[in-house]
């Protein structure tokens, strides 16, 4: 949670700009006095440089007096032009892009002699550099581009425009739909904007200000200035030792997300008798918060979260008598809490999860946080201690104590908050019988609510769920699953005791259409085969009901539900072959169909689903050939066909997994892999890597995994399989490849684990395998390969068991030493002379040799009945033996590692 987390901090702040500034503005209506024909024909002109797909100058016309055209405002007294609001104001991404502005920004505009007001924002100019004669126009006194998609220098000209006192720049808001990312805004120098004198407000994001060292001391000879934002404008130094500036008038100081990486810097402790917003977010700074910080008396709202400051919170801040927020989360805090925090009457928001904090929090401390509205102590070892019927004196609207001590018993007084939007108590120790009133309460709250891996127990026959995001998953639930009220968008049960037949959930009436979006019913005691009522989840993106007890085949009806992103059916009993509806499933990122027992042939419609990052069908009765049209799925991370009965040649053509060949993990190709529109939803997956099996969840997106093995693949590893630069684990195991090694396999830099075992592979094993220096599980053995292990740190630290079954191998780690470096070159050297000619008497002894070994042993067994009987039996005995002793080791080593 930590993104939404911090863009629901920042961007507040931002409005509360906005907000200030509107509110300072005039706002007389005009009065559409004529206008003024030499600016008329100026409009007109810096409309027709306008690209406007949503026709919002339209009212723009020359038989319309201009004073009433739409973002025009005239002066109502000479009906001269004096503000263009041509700022976007549609502000979602999804749908209006299509109300953007673009094209060029006309000269005309500098006949506009009195224009003091210009807003661009929002609007998409595709990175073209701000125009320079804007510093021309002298009369500006409000200049804003925000995420109007400008790139390159910004004009130094600007230190022209004396008059200025609001300057807002920087961003692409659009960025993410046009075809190319636009260059970002950049200055080489900031000495123009010390000529801005009138300057009070200056606001820059995603500008890149590398290049100016003294930027504090440049704009802080800005007396007027009250707000300050400099948000991820790649600034590195804060001037920490510098001790005094000139921020007299500074209220608002937002410098966040860059890479200081020092210490909060000496000055801004003498902003004590002005500064009411201070926000350093993101910007890895370091050391400890320090005392100083309780001078600045007046501030209202403090920021310091995700950075790397330690050591303890300082008790000054309880000098803070003002202070209403303070962001904390995220750093690496220690200590106990200071008793001081719990004086701040004003406190709104206390927000120090996500670090090394201890201690007991008991009612006595928030006896006094009257005003508290979000209280978040999530991911510290914090104890919240309090009594059974203890009623607090807040109205909660945000609380999150996941992965602290909340429990052992379920907290009563949060019935209590009747005003939460958002309850997160998951992981917090809470053991026993969900309280009966807990879902009658729960029902009232819109918000998401999160009780997940806890022991909370209870039947939920007759449970009736109504939020829209709602986390019941890794607890102790009984019952059947509980209905659903239409408002649940997500719904996470997986990993409870949940039984009775599928058919029951899904076929459920609704008062009304559903919108669930992301369904996870994994791991329970689910029954019965998949219901033909699809039509009523129309809207799932995101369905898991994996690891159940379901059978019998997929249905087609599951297509109705075509929005699909992720699908897991793994771990089930289905039968029968992949229904040909699935190839409907065109945003289909993720299908799981492993652990079942679908046969046939893959379908060579498979390669029609181009959006799969994921594809796992391993451990089913899949025959014939893997189909070359799976080569078509050039996003695909994942590739699981494990341990089924699938022969031919494995495709040349695997190569064409272009995110396979990459080492980077580009964004914004992995949305089916987390669900994040209301509340996050993470997928997950449980695959066989490093020889053993692990759940992979947050990190999924950066696997890259090609499994083949425990098939009947025959004919050569492809040498284009080397191309796959970013592949984390190959397995090609028990197959019947034959033919050499991968001669380039040190090309597959990122491989983490390679298990070519049980093949019939031959020659000698490939030097570029010493190159894989990420490599941590190897396994080469019962193949037929010869000659000296290459030499490395990395191939030697292996044991013998990765290399077994190779009679021909010799050195390190296997206990066969090399007779010298020269004998397998000499070898060589007779094998190109000689080809595979031997000496008739060598044909002669082996033939000879042969016979008389096989009727030595095998004539003897088949004539002495009680010798074959005896032979036998020491077979059944050796085979017994050994599985005593794999199993005792086995369950030795189990228990060991349940005693760490």
């Amino acid at each position: 949670m930590e993104i939404p987390k911090a863009v629901m901090m920042v961007f507040p702040l931002f409005w509360f700009l906005f907000s200030t500034i509107s509110s300072t503005l005039p706002t007389q209506a005009n009065t559409f006095l004529p206008c003024n024909e030499t600016e008329k024909h100026a409009r007109l002109r810096f409309k027709r440089a306008l690209y406007d797909p949503g026709n919002r100058l339209s009212s723009w016309s020359a038989h319309e007096d201009c004073c009433g055209w739409n973002g025009v405002r005239c002066h109502n007294i000479t009906g001269r032009d004096i503000e263009l609001q041509l700022g976007n104001p549609c502000f979602s991404k999804i749908s209006c892009h299509k109300f953007a502005l673009g094209g060029k920004v006309s000269p005309a505009l500098l006949q506009l002699e009195f224009l003091n007001y210009l807003d661009l924002s929002y609007n998409d100019f595709g990175g073209a550099p701000i125009p320079s004669f804007l510093g021309s126009i002298r009369s500006l006194t409000y200049l804003d581009l925000l995420e109007a998609s400008f790139g390159g220098l910004i004009p130094p000209q600007f230190g022209n425009l004396s008059n200025l006192h609001y300057l807002i720049l920087g961003g692409s808001y659009y960025s993410s739909n046009s075809e190319k990312e636009p260059p970002p805004l950049y200055v080489e120098n900031l000495h123009w904007i010390s000529h801005l004198s009138s300057l009070e407000y200056l606001l820059m994001f995603q500008v890149d200000l590398h290049k100016e060292v003294h930027w504090v001391e440049l704009i802080s000879m800005l007396s007027s200035l009250s707000n300050l934002a400099l948000n991820n404008c790649q600034l590195d130094n804060m001037s920490p030792s510098l001790k005094y500036v000139n921020f007299t008038s500074l209220t608002f100081l937002s410098v966040v997300w860059n890479p200081f990486i020092h210490e909060i810097p000496n000055w801004l402790f003498n902003l004590n008798t002005s500064l009411l917003n201070l926000n350093l977010l993101g910007n890895q700074m370091t050391g400890q918060i320090p005392e100083c910080l309780g001078q600045l008396k007046r501030l209202e709202s403090l920021s310091l979260d995700y950075n790397s400051f330690d050591g303890p919170i300082p008790s000054s801040l309880g000098n803070l008598s003002s202070l209403g927020f303070l962001y904390l989360y995220g750093n690496r805090l220690n200590g106990t809490l200071p008793s001081s925090l719990w004086l701040l009457p004003n406190l709104v928001c206390l927000d120090i999860g996500n670090n090394s904090l201890v201690g007991i929090v008991s009612e006595a401390h928030l006896k006094k946080l009257s005003k508290l509205k979000t209280l978040d102590m999530s991911s510290t070892s914090l104890i919240f201690k309090v009594k059974p019927n203890w009623v607090p004196p807040f109205q909660l609207e945000y609380l999150d104590t996941s992965s602290c001590h909340l429990g052992p018993d379920f907290p009563t007084w949060i019935r209590t908050q009747t005003s939460l939007l958002d309850l997160d108590i998951s992981n917090s120790g809470i053991i026993g019988l969900a309280p009966t009133w807990l879902w009658k309460w729960a029902s009232r709250i819109n918000g998401p609510i999160d009780l997940s891996n806890n022991q909370i127990s209870g039947n939920l026959s007759g449970v009736w769920l109504n939020n829209t995001s709602m986390f019941l998953n890794s607890n102790c639930f009984t019952g059947l699953l509980p209905k659903l009220s239409s408002n649940v968008i997500v719904l996470n049960m997986a990993n409870n005791s949940f039984s009775g037949p599928i058919s029951q959930f899904l076929c459920q009436k609704l008062n009304s259409t559903s919108q669930l979006e992301a369904l996870d019913l994994s791991n329970n005691d689910l029954s019965g085969q998949l219901p033909q009522c699809w039509n009523s989840w129309s809207s799932l993106t995101h369905l898991n009901l994996g690891n159940n007890n379901l059978w019998g085949k997929i249905p087609d009806s599951l297509s109705s539900v075509l929005s699909l992103e992720a699908l897991h059916l793994q771990n089930n009993s289905f039968f029968g072959s992949i229904p040909s509806s699935l190839r409907d499933f065109t945003s289909l990122g993720l299908l799981d169909l492993s652990g079942n027992q679908l046969l046939g042939n893959i379908p060579n419609w498979i390669g029609e689903l181009t959006s799969l990052n994921v594809l796992c069908l391993r451990s089913n009765k899949f025959t014939g050939e893997i189909p070359l049209q799976i080569c078509r799925l050039s996003s695909l991370i994942v590739l699981d066909l494990a341990d089924n009965d699938l022969s031919g040649f494995i495709p040349k053509c695997l190569n064409n997994f272009s995110l396979m060949a990459t080492i980077k993990t580009p964004d914004g190709l992995f949305t089916a892999l987390q669900y994040s529109r209301y509340e996050i939803y993470v997928e997950s997956l449980t695959l066989m890597t490093v020889g053993r099996e692990l759940e992979y969840k947050g990190i999924l997106k950066y696997v890259r995994m090609i499994d083949l093995s425990s098939n009947n693949l025959s004919g050569s590893i492809p040498t284009e399989l080397s191309q796959l630069a970013g592949l984390r684990f190959l397995n090609l195991s028990r197959n019947h490849l034959r033919g050499l090694m991968l001669e380039k396999i040190g090309r597959m830099t990122s491989l983490l684990s390679l298990d070519l075992s049980m093949n019939h592979l031959s020659g000698e094993i490939s030097q570029s395998l010493a190159d894989l220096t990420f490599l941590n599980h190897l396994n080469l053995s019962y193949n037929q390969l010869w000659g000296r292990i290459p030499l490395s740190t990395q191939l030697q630290s292996f044991d013998a068991f990765s290399y077994i079954g190779n009679a021909q191998l010799c050195g390190a780690p296997l206990t066969k030493n090399c007779t010298s470096d020269d004998e397998s070159q000499n070898m060589d050297a007779i094998e190109e002379n000689e080809g595979f000619e031997m000496p008739w008497f060598y044909i002669s002894s082996m033939g000879v040799g042969f016979i008389v070994g096989f009727w030595g042993v095998c004539g003897a067994l088949i004539f002495k009945k009680n010798w074959r009987y005896a032979y036998f039996q020491f077979v059944y005995y050796m085979r017994d033996w050994v599985y005593v002793v794999v199993a005792t080791r086995l369950n030795w080593f189990c228990n060991n590692l349940r005693s760490l």
